[in-house]
């Protein structure tokens, strides 16, 4: 027994020493502590005695050992405090266990100068206060609140409390526009990106594409200073719509979404451009995909214009009835803006054929006259079912074009693919007769990862696992050496290319630098803006190519402009005739884009090169047209 006890007296030792708090279940967790902490966080007793009424006769005498024993620890405690005090080391959170999510939604753990630090969802913000004690802090003195209590009267919390509320009661506080902001070499074009940021200084998406839109143009500006003037009309959308959506649901509630369309310009031809049904669609997110939508169309052969929309609306979890009543009382409002020769909505996230039968089905009503203006595939009044399947095809046939120009081929590559959609998954089935090893898909939950790569058997299990709207997590049922990583992104994975196609600003700087770390040398866009302006940064400086989807996405852009020509019947084409016109495509688009690119001083190996020459080529399309038509 007296073994046992002085074992236990130097188990209290070694944890005070190491300054660790042992758990119930074993697992010992390093919580940050810098300085100002308190210190008697780390010298709590650990170790408590039975009361005397609960110990048996014969133990009273190895109880006594034990409290000799412990008064000698407690007597080197005090000469060890009186020496002079050391730094402490700062302590980093290694784990932040699953079932804590759901209790601490306040906080989150992400890098910051590549150190894990524990952020405040609401303030994202680290201190002190906030870092403290995410887990409940057992053993500490002097705190008795629980964690959340703490947080919540923590300043920096606080503040930002204070800041919403302001903003609530319409009162503009002085705060830092929480938009990255480049350094421009030209002041023409750094005047024009301060008039967007008065403008529109909260509408972050849309400055962010501006953005990286006048970084491109400013050789272009420098060089033609008429162009100036140009851009500042072009910037600024021809036609914003936004309008309420009532709606009842199968209970018989009423519920009110918002709904929104900008028609950015129409200057080469009506507008196309998606509808996207999804919680965050905002007007800011409306115009930086109309924003996108028009560039990418001027890039492209066809002489079109871009726009872009949606609502607030969530169809996850809805019934077919709520989908079909939202979808009629949302095109009520819309109708007025929509023709063929005017506005021709296509698909989205959240938007697919169901969505867009429903949404064609009351715009036929409204307006009295079948015209079959919208796109999207497998509907009988659009035309083909090859649209979607072009999109999707044209990025990976514009990796074989890019790795082609390098000498080398896809056959063999490891590749990263983000979201489940429709894009996702139609990359996903051409990569495997290219020969690639696609290893990750994701959706809103998380990421699943198969390190022996998807092939034939295992894509036609994850299509049957869309199309029947399960998770993606039902995949281990079939693979369980395979792996879904709750609440992750797949840029943590080794690869070889990125094909990120879920949303906008879905790689953040941490990101880059994880995909940068793990030998990925290639990005091919399908979403809009993938990339944030930090992550950007990170990428083009480790030499990253960047594919932007203005490019990428021609193959989607001329199909689904000849799926609405007549002269073209797309059902009696082959599947090797198809494919050799998204090629060509493709081709036409990247030589266009490097022409722009270099005519403008830049390199053709320069990683930058494509995504700057796609935006300077998109312009002076657009820009050409303004001035012959008197817009000056």
């Amino acid at each position: 027994m007296m073994n046992s006890a002085m074992d236990e007296i130097n188990l209290l030792r070694q944890a005070q020493r190491h300054q660790l708090v042992v758990r119930g279940m074993g697992e010992e967790i390093d919580l940050e502590i810098g300085p100002g902490d308190d210190p008697s966080f780390t010298a709590a007793a650990l170790v408590g005695v039975t009361g005397a009424d609960s110990v048996g006769p014969d133990e009273h005498e190895d109880q006594k050992n034990l409290l000799l024993s412990s008064s000698e620890v407690e007597q080197q405690d005090i000469e060890m405090n009186a020496m002079p005090q050391l730094k402490k080391k700062k302590k980093v959170v290694k784990k932040w266990r699953e079932e804590w999510a759901d209790t601490y939604k306040w906080a989150y753990v992400a890098e910051h100068d590549s150190t894990s630090r524990i952020f405040c969802s609401v303030c994202k913000e680290y201190g002190r206060k906030h870092r403290r004690n995410p887990y409940g802090n057992e053993g500490s003195r002097n705190m008795q609140m629980s964690a959340l209590e703490e947080h919540n009267n923590s300043l920096l919390h606080k503040e930002a409390v204070r800041l919403q509320m302001a903003s609530k009661e319409k009162v503009q506080p002085v705060v830092e526009a929480p938009i990255y902001v480049k350094a421009l070499l030209s002041k023409t074009a750094g005047s024009i990106l301060e008039s967007v940021l008065k403008r529109d200084p909260y509408e972050v998406e849309f400055v962010q594409s501006v953005q990286e839109v006048v970084h491109s143009l400013e050789p272009v500006l420098a060089k033609n200073s008429q162009y100036m003037h140009i851009l500042e009309r072009m910037l600024e959308p021809e036609r914003c719509v936004v309008f309420r959506v009532p709606w009842v649901d199968d209970r018989g509630e009423m519920h009110v979404n918002r709904g929104f369309r900008v028609q950015f310009s129409q200057v080469l031809g009506p507008c196309r451009g998606g509808l996207r049904f999804h919680p965050s669609m905002n007007l800011s997110i409306s115009k930086f995909l109309a924003f996108e939508q028009t560039l990418k169309n001027a890039l492209s052969m066809y002489k079109l214009g871009g726009a872009g929309g949606g609502s607030d609306f969530d169809p996850k979890g809805k019934s077919e009835s709520e989908i079909m009543r939202f979808c009629q009382s949302f095109m009520d409002e819309l109708y007025r803006y929509l023709g063929p020769d005017q506005d021709l909505p296509a698909e989205d996230i959240g938007v697919g054929p169901r969505e867009m039968g429903y949404l064609f089905g009351q715009y036929k009503r409204l307006s009295g006259h079948f015209q079959g203006s919208f796109t999207g595939p497998k509907i009988f009044w659009s035309g083909s079912s090859l649209r979607t399947e072009a999109t999707g095809y044209g990025l990976v046939f514009f990796a074989l074009l890019i790795l082609a120009e390098m000498n080398k081929e896809l056959k063999g590559l490891r590749c990263a693919v983000s979201g489940s959609g429709k894009i996702a998954m139609q990359v996903l089935e051409k990569l495997l007769p290219c020969g690639a090893i696609p290893i990750t898909l994701s959706d809103s939950k998380g990421y699943l990862l198969d390190e022996e790569g998807f092939d034939y058997v295992k894509f036609s299990l994850l299509r049957d696992i869309k199309v029947q709207q399960r998770s993606l997590r039902d995949y281990l049922k079939s693979y369980p050496r395979a792996k879904y990583v709750e609440d992750g992104k797949p840029w943590t994975e080794r690869c070889d290319l990125a094909f990120p196609c879920a949303s906008q600003n879905e790689i953040d700087q941490s990101d880059a630098l994880s995909l940068v770390t793990l030998g990925c040398r290639i990005i091919i866009e399908g979403a809009n803006m993938p990339c944030t302006p930090q992550a950007v940064d990170v990428l083009r400086k480790a030499k990253v190519l960047i594919a932007p989807a203005k490019i990428t996405g021609a193959g989607g852009v001329a199909v689904g402009e000849l799926e609405l020509n007549h002269e073209y019947n797309l059902m009696q084409w082959s599947v090797e005739d198809f494919e050799n016109k998204i090629h060509d495509t493709m081709k036409q688009t990247y030589e266009r884009s490097i022409k722009a690119a270099c005519e403008y001083g830049m390199l053709k190996e320069s990683p930058e090169a494509l995504v700057h020459g796609a935006n300077i080529s998109a312009f002076l399309n657009l820009a050409q047209a303004m001035i012959d038509q008197g817009c000056e």
